[in-house]
């Protein structure tokens, strides 16, 4: 079985190639990134190539391929949704139309908690049922959320063809801690400084509460996901759920309640100083977004994580102090940076 792994080389990326290729079922993973990485794995191909309309010739990767994982993203830049929406919606579109040009078998997207409407007042988990027209206010959950659509008329013209579509929550590893602080934090946080102790207080942002999971063992369901003949939408998180109390306490610090509204106004001024490169949109979506049930792909991937949001959290604080990173340019750790 031949699968092709398009943003290789990134957080999820590279969780997901490592883990394909530990499985005997998978003949050949092929990685796929518009920079080689400075390592290689056994029984992995490399190939240089860009998603973006009128880039690489995407049918020549894909041809003779069984699955592809489609993991390509682009955060940045926030102050021009149009590039991120060439490579995210656009790029994405080339990938899903060149899987069906050549008969691949099983196209597996990653989409995101970020792709649901906002969730029910009570509070309660949601299955994969929950609308996903994400927060019009956001370009990140405007992309996750536009691809949703499109997918679903795909899938009906390409009944053929199992579309899987996973949906985490927040990813985190020791090794991504280098590139989310350039993502969403910018140059100015001063990294050596998240240590438990050093930080007298963490502002507690009313309203927040927030699932994550470890990028390898999102990666473990992605794996499943290939190898199980599956199709539709899998939540992805681990328990407990959690909030700016569980920051302050890994942080050993104070929570200073702070009201949403507040926290706005300075991430608003801040961005639109390019002091931080995180849109206040986004903020606005996370505080809306729903908390996720895990249940279909525990029961229909055999999937159970294997460190709780509290660890994935622990490791991605760790690797932040750190200046973490891995051989690959998104991962490029913060002395390179």
């Amino acid at each position: 079985m031949r699968v092709v792994v398009t943003g290789a080389t990134g957080n999820a990326g590279t969780s997901v190639v490592r883990a394909l290729a530990l499985d005997p079922a998978l003949s050949q993973v092929t990685g796929v990134a518009r920079r080689l990485p400075g390592h290689r794995l056994d029984g992995v191909r490399w190939e240089v190539a860009d998603v973006d309309p009128g880039g690489s010739d995407l049918d020549a990767l894909f041809r003779g391929a069984d699955a592809v994982v489609h993991l390509a993203w682009k955060f940045q830049p926030t102050h021009d949704p149009v590039e991120t929406w060439r490579t995210n919606v656009l790029g994405s579109v080339r990938v899903f139309e060149a899987c069906a040009r050549n008969g691949v078998h099983a196209l597996v997207h990653a989409s995101s908690v970020g792709a649901y409407s906002p969730g029910p007042e009570d509070g309660r988990p949601v299955d994969e049922s929950w609308p996903t027209h994400g927060w019009p206010g956001a370009a990140y959950t405007r992309e996750k959320a536009y691809l949703e659509r499109y997918l679903d008329g795909f899938q009906l013209a390409h009944p053929q063809m199992r579309v899987v579509r996973m949906r985490p929550g927040f990813l985190f590893k020791r090794a991504a801690a280098s590139e989310q602080r350039r993502i969403f934090a910018g140059p100015l946080l001063p990294w050596w400084l998240v240590r438990p102790g050093l930080l007298p207080a963490v502002p507690g942002i009313r309203g927040l509460r927030f699932q994550v999971l470890h990028t390898d063992d999102a990666a473990d369901a992605y794996r499943a996901a290939v190898v199980r003949p599956v199709r539709g939408p899998f939540n992805l998180v681990s328990d407990p759920v959690l909030d700016s109390g569980s920051i302050g306490r890994l942080l050993d610090a104070r929570t200073i309640r702070l009201p949403a509204a507040a926290a706005r106004s300075a991430l608003s001024a801040a961005w639109r100083l390019h002091i931080v490169p995180a849109a206040p949109g986004l903020l606005d979506a996370v505080l809306r977004l729903p908390l996720l049930d895990a249940g279909r792909a525990r029961e229909e991937l055999g999937w159970i994580p294997r460190h709780t949001s509290v660890e994935a959290l622990q490791e991605f604080l760790a690797g932040l102090r750190a200046g973490a990173g891995a051989d690959t340019e998104p991962l490029a750790g913060a002395t390179r940076h």
